[in-house]
């Protein structure tokens, strides 16, 4: 059938549903995720999901959902204020954390009043690149050097083609691996105020699209993501360089401050941070940090990232040691932080009202949210190693989510309650 055929038929076919009093139904109007709650039969959670506040705004999810049938409600605290004297991110900023945990939000606000009282943290964007690895299969190794000969001389072709999918995106390198006959082409881009997985994705289909077309040895099939560019999942491979923005963070704190914030001392922290390491290393963990994800996650919901990301986003490594001073210096070095303060989610309402509480956004702030990743996740691995070198990360626990009320003067608790 033709596609001129097709298209007629099609038409037919909704004029009649029109013509017997029928109409087809918006996938994202209340009345029809209604029907699909009809068909799930059990109409028990509907009031909740698909509430007055989820049929006022199921148009905004167009492009962020299927299906629709409603919304779920995620708590928000708000942690901080968090200083931060950043290449970018430069005030003190109120963090909306979206979290089900007890305590994670009473812990980062620790970590933040800590490092404001210090002076506020410096953070930098060291790097910036999203890359998709598209996978060539050839005959031999023969073929594979022809090929490689060839992609040795096309990066502006590669650019070109690149750069008529997308405005904003920009191929920065191409880096063949090769594995036997097997070649993975990582192409690298910069992607604006986007976290830009689907930009990157569209460009590198072009560029696959051109390769097919004029390189002098075809491959036998090809894949546009060989599972080499450590798209959401933890690698080796991205903990030396970098997958969105890489991002370092550091802070010095006096000892008095930590004596009186963290009720513990800058030598105990140190203790802490060399015992850390050979558990890290013992338990074959890629980086050394505390829980990065917990920080991470409740950010990047909140402000409508991917929040699959933090797969690759957790990954990174945290340092603590005492300078000649007595100070506690600290440190954390994230390689992978992918945020974005356009597309994406970041248009949804509730998404937006937390950028906007961080004056975050819209475009030119996609760096800014980046550092202040960094300053987030720095304040919860000091909050957290805090706790447990003064004895209090299970008092904490037991009283913030549990509600238990032993005799736990809880200092870590009265600091939180501030």
């Amino acid at each position: 059938m033709s596609i001129e055929n097709a298209m007629i038929r099609r038409v037919g076919s909704i004029a009649a549903m029109q013509a017997g009093g029928r109409r087809r139904l918006d996938p994202f109007s209340p009345e029809a995720a209604e029907r699909r709650w009809r068909k799930i039969g059990n109409d028990a959670g509907q009031a909740h999901v698909l509430d007055e506040t989820a049929r006022a705004t199921s148009q905004a999810c167009r492009r962020n959902i299927e299906r629709y049938i409603g919304t779920v409600k995620v708590p928000i605290g708000l942690a901080g204020p968090l200083k931060v004297n950043g290449g970018f991110a430069r005030g003190s900023y109120h963090l909306p954390l979206a979290t089900t945990e007890a305590a994670l939000v009473s812990s980062y606000h620790r970590g933040a009043r800590l490092i404001t009282a210090a002076g506020g943290c410096t953070a930098r964007v060291l790097k910036e690149g999203v890359s998709r690895s598209p996978g060539f299969a050839f005959r031999n190794l023969v073929e594979v050097e022809t090929f490689l000969e060839w992609v040795d001389g096309q990066l502006a072709n590669f650019r070109r083609v690149a750069q008529s999918t997308t405005r904003y995106g920009k191929l920065t390198a191409v880096r063949p691996t090769v594995e036997g006959n097997h070649v993975h082409l990582e192409c690298e881009f910069v992607t604006g105020d986007a976290s830009g997985q689907n930009m990157v994705t569209f460009a590198t289909e072009a560029i696959c699209t051109f390769v097919l077309e004029h390189t002098p040895a075809q491959p036998q099939y090809f894949f546009l993501e060989a599972n080499h560019s450590g798209d959401k999942k933890a690698t080796s491979k991205a903990l030396g360089s970098v997958r969105g923005r890489r991002v370092c963070a550091e802070v010095e704190i006096p000892a008095e401050l930590v004596r009186r914030m963290l009720h513990t001392e800058p030598t105990r922290m140190s203790d802490y941070a060399r015992m850390a390491t050979t558990g890290a290393a013992v338990s074959g963990a890629i980086g050394l940090q505390g829980h990065y994800a917990n920080g991470l996650a409740a950010l990047y919901l909140a402000c409508g990232q991917d929040v699959a990301c933090v797969a690759e986003s957790a990954v990174g490594i945290t340092r603590l040691e005492v300078t000649d001073s007595g100070s506690l210096y600290a440190a954390v070095t994230l390689p992978n932080i992918m945020v974005g303060t356009v597309g994406g989610g970041t248009h949804l309402p509730s998404q937006k009202g937390c950028l906007d509480i961080m004056g975050l956004a819209g475009p030119g702030k996609s760096s800014a949210l980046a550092e202040i990743c960094g300053g987030l996740v720095l304040a919860g691995e000091l909050s957290l190693v805090g706790a447990l070198c003064a004895g209090e990360f299970a008092n904490a626990h037991k009283r913030l989510a549990r509600g238990v009320s032993p005799r736990i003067a809880a200092p870590m608790i009265r600091e939180v309650a501030q």
